[in-house]
């Protein structure tokens, strides 16, 4: 994720610290730094394999204008909740990761 990062700050948008945020605040949580990070309309979003076969199942999280950070199990679907710091929202995102979600492969996932 670390290499995110500097794409994030790199934005010209309103939002751009916001989100710059949550990336740095997912990637200090090593559950979520085991993963593979990927970025989608402004929300961040985490598989157990590497490109081109995605496997998704963990939580979306997302940084909105207003300065909260949304956590939710759908595509910017905040019903995990809404909080008022990234870390904050990189907590439950965590809390919320199937437990047998990652560490990260190759292409596909572990089990076929």
């Amino acid at each position: 994720m670390a290499g995110h990062a500097p794409g994030a700050r790199e934005l010209e948008y309103a939002w751009q610290p916001q989100y710059q945020a949550l990336v740095e605040a997912a990637y200090a949580e090593p559950a979520l730094r085991a993963l593979y990070p990927f970025t989608s309309h402004w929300t961040l979003r985490f598989s157990s394999s590497t490109r081109p076969s995605l496997t998704l199942g963990s939580p979306c999280l997302s940084a909105g204008g207003d300065g909260t950070y949304g956590v939710g199990t759908g595509f910017i679907t905040p019903n995990l909740g809404v909080f008022t710091t990234a870390p904050e929202a990189a907590a439950p995102a965590v809390r919320h990761l199937p437990t047998d979600f990652g560490p990260v492969t190759l292409g596909r996932p572990l089990k076929a």
